[in-house]
C-alpha cells in the first residue's frame, strides 16, 4: 500500500517560469534565448546551471543570489506560481488519510516559503539545504526515507525529472510518480526509463488520488 506522498517543488508544485525568466533579466538575456539554451542545456544532460555559464562564463549561482538578495531582488514564489492543481489534491489526499511531504533542492529561503505556504497541508518540509545534500545523491532520499513514518515501499515520490527524482527515488526503494510537466519532463519524456521505472505516470496532480486508492486494491 502507499501510505505517504512527497513532492518535489519545481514544476511539480511550484510553475517555475516567472523565477527563470528572472534570471534571464538579471543576466541581461532575452527570455526565449535563455529559454532555449535551458532547454538544450537539459537536452544534452548537463546540470541546468550550464545554462548561465552559456551567458556569463564564471557564474557563481550562490553569489548571485546573494545579489540579488542585496539589490531587492532575492529568489521568491508564491501562491500565484503553484500549479492550479496543488490545493485541491493536496486536501483530496489529506482527507484520504495520507501522511504528506514535502522534499526538494531548494535554499534555506525557499525553505521558509514553503513552509509559508504548507504548514498547514503537509506533515513535513525538507530541503536539500537543511539536510546538506542534494538531489540525486542517495543520502537525500536516505533522508527521505527517515523522516516519512512509513517504509520506502510505502511512500510515493513524486517529481518531474527522470534524472534527479524517479532514478534516485525508486533506487532507493520508494515508490514513483513522474509528472510530465515543465522542462524537464517534456524533454526527458521519450527516455525508455519514462515508461519502466514510474510507478504512475500523471499529467496532473489530481490524478494521484484515484490512481493511489485504485493501487492500494490492486497493487498497481
Amino acid at each position: 500500500m502507499i501510505r505517504a506522498v512527497v513532492f518535489d517543488v519545481g514544476e511539480c508544485l511550484v510553475d517555475e517560469t516567472r523565477e527563470y525568466g528572472t534570471w534571464a533579466d538579471w543576466l541581461g538575456v532575452p527570455r526565449h534565448t535563455f529559454a532555449a539554451q535551458f532547454g538544450a542545456v537539459i537536452a544534452r544532460g548537463l546540470d541546468y546551471r550550464e545554462t548561465f555559464q552559456v551567458f556569463r562564463p564564471g557564474f557563481d549561482l550562490d553569489a548571485e543570489r546573494e545579489r540579488r538578495a542585496a539589490a531587492g531582488q532575492p529568489e521568491w514564489f508564491g501562491e500565484e506560481d503553484l500549479y492550479p492543481d496543488v490545493r485541491p489534491a493536496l486536501a483530496r489526499l489529506r482527507e484520504a488519510g495520507l501522511w504528506l511531504g514535502i522534499a526538494g533542492n531548494q535554499t534555506v529561503r525557499a525553505g521558509g516559503i514553503l513552509r509559508a505556504l504548507f504548514a498547514d497541508d503537509v506533515d513535513l518540509i525538507g530541503t536539500s539545504d537543511d539536510w546538506g545534500a542534494s538531489k540525486p545523491d542517495p543520502t537525500f532520499f536516505e533522508r527521505v526515507a527517515d523522516v516519512v513514518p512509513v517504509p520506502p515501499a510505502e511512500t510515493l515520490y513524486v517529481g518531474d525529472r527522470l534524472d534527479n527524482d524517479i532514478r534516485p527515488a525508486a533506487e532507493a526503494g520508494l515508490r514513483t510518480a513522474l509528472i510530465r510537466r515543465g522542462p524537464w519532463a517534456t524533454i526527458q519524456q521519450h527516455d525508455p526509463d519514462a515508461a519502466r521505472l514510474p510507478t504512475m505516470r500523471i499529467d496532473s496532480l489530481a490524478e494521484l488520488p484515484e490512481l493511489i486508492a485504485k493501487f492500494n486494491v490492486t497493487g498497481r
